[in-house]
């Protein structure tokens, strides 16, 4: 498995042309907390209907800030309005552009932080807060064998496991819950793995292998300028 550790740089969204033309995989990290609530209206009429199933505040504001962000960063890089970019979600929970087959999107929530993937190929990606916790019951659905009256761990091994497990499922069109007996077999594709600031572990499974992965914190957003535009 390849791990490196980083503290990735703050980017504007206005560099992530310049950034596809160098890099195969965007990835691009966004603490929801440094946006306000906002309405649905900014959503289409498909987007309105994944969000009318959400059932908390929570949710319902991840999902509208991810796609906002989603439909401005792609409209930089299609030269398109942001209100022209329609994203929607596959029955398995992955999300698409309408009508953009060359640009490929993934996204992972952990608490308050958004990881969104823009790549050139497909990738699948996931992030986990690193934190000491219960794993007896949880360590089953990674096929971790823990010592004999463990109950917590606070290392990076289980989250390691865990993410890779998730972007694994989310390459392949699966869900975590299909593969929660399944042992992780590696043996096939690709896989690169961060640990951010010591705080996050972030994974990344692909076919593809030798690419270029820029990871990087999003400079804030001023919404006011593009929703109203």
């Amino acid at each position: 498995m390849h791990i490196e550790k980083l503290m990735p740089s703050i980017v504007p969204a206005e560099q992530v042309a310049c950034l596809w033309k160098e890099y195969d995989v965007l990835i691009f990290l966004v603490d929801l907390r440094d946006y306000p609530v906002l309405d649905c209206e900014f959503l289409n009429e498909m987007e309105k209907i994944h969000f009318d199933t959400l059932k908390t505040e929570y949710f319902k504001k991840r999902y509208i800030i991810s796609r906002i962000i989603i439909k401005y960063l792609c409209s930089i890089l299609k030269e398109r309005s942001w209100c022209e970019i329609v994203t929607y979600k596959n029955e398995y929970g992955r999300v698409y552009l309408d009508g953009y087959n060359d640009l490929y999107l993934c996204i992972s929530y952990t608490e308050h932080i958004l990881a969104l993937s823009l790549s050139k190929i497909k990738v699948g990606i996931d992030i986990e807060v690193i934190r000491s916790r219960s794993i007896t019951n949880i360590s089953k659905s990674i096929n971790i064998s823990l010592p004999e009256n463990s109950t917590s761990v606070a290392a990076y091994d289980f989250f390691l496991m865990w993410t890779l497990k998730e972007a694994y499922c989310k390459f392949s069109n699966e869900t975590m819950f299909s593969k929660l007996n399944w042992k992780l077999d590696l043996s096939e594709v690709q896989n690169t793995s961060y640990i951010i600031n010591d705080t996050y572990i972030l994974s990344l499974i692909t076919k593809v292998d030798s690419l270029n992965i820029n990871v990087s914190y999003l400079e804030i957003i001023d919404f006011n300028k593009i929703l109203n535009h």
